[in-house]
């Protein structure tokens, strides 16, 4: 009895996986770097598009999310030795969960554009708190002076201050966010996030409480965000109030957004998609001089993505099929008749 193969989406998945295990192969430090980056954005843009393109709601706190975790990173670490990686990231996550508890409990209370300004206005209140107090150094922000470790009775899995290991433990994170999201999709859990997505009035009918579904689904957005910021924090050893600031959260939407609403592949193109042209835009030995104005050549390209791909990267290689194949479909039916 033969399986069933494999479906498009499924390949192009693996596939990108292989390449980023082997993209260190192929590239220097500098590569290393910005792809490094790129999949920490990338794991948070997968935590937005939980509550965005799974469960229709619009977020725009998710950056208190993100800065909370990086914040109790540093915070958490002793200044003379490195924490456990084991129980660090844990720990972290749990922070920007319980925060997402708080603000979800409040502002799911609350819909459409309501709901935008009350994450909106939680953010807030977390950025200001880093901002103004000693916990959060001010605007100098704090460094995290010995990064942590990743071993195993006595034995060192991974060296964190090596780019190429921080490289590879922040692929795995990826890998795993993404199955996890994947089998969550797939789940009687997901179903109902997906129902709530496409009406939620029907979903109360059919005698859901839609509350504790969406609550839930933002609190494990929460811990995903969560595990960007800590890895970001190790990566950078500095955090500063900027990582709250709702540019951040409003750069993660149009990730979600420019790679495609509603798929998990989506968040991830999106992020490198993103984070390249960001790169491109700033390059002076492109663009010269225009890069002090990078904004102008990111923005107009972003508006021209999202009015000509109104599915997202991800809806391109459909999109291109759709239009090879008018050409053909008129003539067969000209023959025709």
């Amino acid at each position: 009895m033969s399986g069933r193969l494999p479906s498009a989406a499924t390949l192009a998945v693996v596939a990108g996986a292989l390449a980023l295990a082997l993209f260190p192969l192929a590239v220097g430090s500098f590569g290393i770097d910005l792809v490094a980056k790129t999949m920490v954005y990338a794991i948070l843009a997968l935590s937005l598009q939980l509550l965005v393109g799974l469960t229709g709601l619009v977020c725009f706190g998710q950056a208190a999310l993100f800065g909370l975790a990086a914040y109790a990173t540093v915070r958490l670490s002793p200044e003379a030795e490195g924490a456990s990686l084991w129980w660090l990231l844990p720990a972290s996550a749990a922070v920007s969960a319980a925060y997402a508890l708080f603000m979800g409990a409040l502002s799911l209370r609350t819909r459409g554009v309501y709901f935008i300004m009350v994450t909106l206005a939680f953010a807030q209140m977390a950025y200001y708190l880093v901002h103004d107090t000693p916990l959060g150094g001010g605007t100098d922000g704090i460094y995290l002076y010995v990064k942590p470790t990743l071993s195993v009775g006595g034995l060192t899995l991974a060296d964190l201050d090596q780019p190429l290991h921080f490289y590879y433990l922040t692929l795995g994170c990826l890998a795993a966010v993404f199955a996890l999201l994947a089998a969550l999709t797939r789940s009687r859990f997901g179903r109902a996030l997906a129902g709530v997505h496409a009406n939620e009035q029907r979903m109360r009918a059919a005698g859901f409480s839609t509350y504790p579904y969406k609550l839930a689904a933002f609190v494990l957005s929460g811990a995903i965000a969560g595990v960007a910021g800590c890895l970001f924090a190790v990566k950078d050893g500095f955090v500063n109030p900027e990582l709250l600031s709702w540019h951040l959260s409003g750069a993660v939407l149009i990730m979600v957004i420019l790679g495609g609403l509603g798929h998990l592949r989506g968040a991830v193109v999106g992020a490198f998609a993103f984070t390249l042209l960001q790169e491109l835009f700033q390059s002076q030995a492109v663009f010269g001089d225009f890069a002090k104005h990078w904004h102008l050549g990111l923005g107009a390209t972003i508006i021209a993505c999202v009015a000509g791909l109104p599915h997202g990267l991800i809806g391109l290689p459909g999109q291109l099929r759709r239009r090879l194949a008018g050409p053909a479909v008129a003539r067969a039916a000209e023959e025709v008749s």
